[in-house]
């Protein structure tokens, strides 16, 4: 079973992983409340369809130089603007098809500073039987892509299913991003909060991507 950014978002947050605040919205007077209910001032305008490849897509109508299905919007306005624009109108990215998929709710989320983007996913392994975790400094990007042209960039463990998610690993993951002092803590403390959700929901795939590091946490 698939389920949308919002939907994986808000279980994840039950389980005490960081999660940017944000919500649901199925019309444009939605997506405008929730623009005045969060923080502020930098808001993602997101379209949730079963598809990667959102931000990258094209709205089917509109010309090729319009916005893809992620969008940043500076102001409640922009957000009233931008969600006009996308709900219900068919959004067409690389896994899609040509037929693309029609936008039928947005996500609005309270928008983030990003100091380096990065990769996490946790799987099952039907070759071995055993949940594989893949790590990647090259956030924000499809890992086929980088799996091809910098394979090097990318680490690929296993869990031994006897002993479960053990500080080790969190380490491997830190050390993997390149990560020192408290960022690399919070790194290992999140990939062990992620494991978790995995298994208790019983999921075949989580991907994060990107995961942030915030330019106040130390490298």
């Amino acid at each position: 079973m698939n389920i949308h950014e919002y939907q994986a978002k808000a279980l994840l947050k039950k389980f005490g992983a960081p999660v940017s605040d944000g919500y649901p919205a199925f019309t444009v007077e939605e997506a405008t409340k929730a623009a005045e209910t969060l923080p502020g001032p930098l808001y993602v305008v997101k379209s949730q369809i079963h598809a990667g490849g959102r931000g990258k897509g094209k709205f089917e109508g509109l010309g090729p130089d319009a916005k893809g299905g992620v969008r940043l919007a500076k102001s409640v306005e922009d957000v009233t603007a931008n969600a006009e624009e996308m709900l219900n109108r068919v959004l067409v990215t690389h896994q899609t098809g040509p037929e693309g998929k029609e936008v039928g709710r947005l996500y609005i989320e309270d928008g983030s500073d990003i100091a380096k983007e990065f990769y996490f996913s946790i799987l099952v392994d039907r070759e071995t039987s055993r949940v594989g975790v893949i790590v990647s400094t090259e956030g924000g990007m499809d890992i086929e892509e980088v799996a091809e042209a910098t394979p090097e960039k990318i680490l690929n463990f296993s869990i031994d299913p006897a002993t479960g998610w053990m500080p080790f690993h969190g380490r491997k993951v830190s050390d993997a991003l390149e990560l020192t002092g408290k960022a690399a803590k919070q790194a290992a403390k999140t990939a062990a909060t992620l494991y978790k959700a995995f298994m208790e929901t019983d999921a075949a795939m989580l991907e994060i991507n990107p995961l942030i590091l915030a330019p106040e946490d130390d490298i």
